[in-house]
């Protein structure tokens, strides 16, 4: 994943998961899944750099991966572990404003099975309780949906 900070210039973002607690502080190298929020990253970026051949790529936006310029990238990939998803756009429906993040946790859940939907749903509503949390929800359930769905697989 990659995030821009405050000079405008793209970085790479960094998240762990472990069942137990993670006490490692330093960049992961080899991650075994990207989302990239911002598609025109691609250009900008390596941010393929040190992805495992077994690993998962999601891409926030509405094009096709073919669209991306991203084969070489996908064909190391195992097949169905390189997806798209319009979180910005289920985001801006179901929330009224384009922040793609809980619509790409929904994805995610989706396309790796490494979180369960409603684990996801349970620490959104944790996070931001009431109307707001309760859309995003929904644009997470709406983005798992989308990547859940058999014609979407066949994509």
């Amino acid at each position: 994943m990659a995030v821009v900070d405050r000079a405008w210039s793209p970085r790479p973002s960094c998240w762990r998961s472990r069942r137990s607690a993670i006490r490692l502080r330093e960049p992961i190298l080899e991650p075994d899944a990207l989302i990239v929020q911002d598609p025109t990253l691609l250009k900008a970026i390596d941010v393929f750099q040190g992805l495992r051949p077994a690993g998962y790529l999601l891409v926030n936006t509405n094009k096709e991966l073919a669209d991306l310029d991203v084969a070489a990238v996908v064909a190391k990939l195992s097949a169905g572990h390189a997806r798209t998803v319009p979180a910005s756009e289920l985001a801006l429906k179901h929330v009224g404003r384009p922040v793609p993040n809980a619509a790409l946790l929904g994805a995610f859940a989706a396309l790796t099975g490494v979180v369960r939907l409603d684990s996801v749903a349970a620490a959104i509503r944790a996070a931001f309780p009431g109307s707001v949390g309760e859309a995003n929800v929904v644009a997470a359930i709406a983005a798992f949906e989308a990547l859940a769905s058999p014609a979407a697989a066949a994509a």
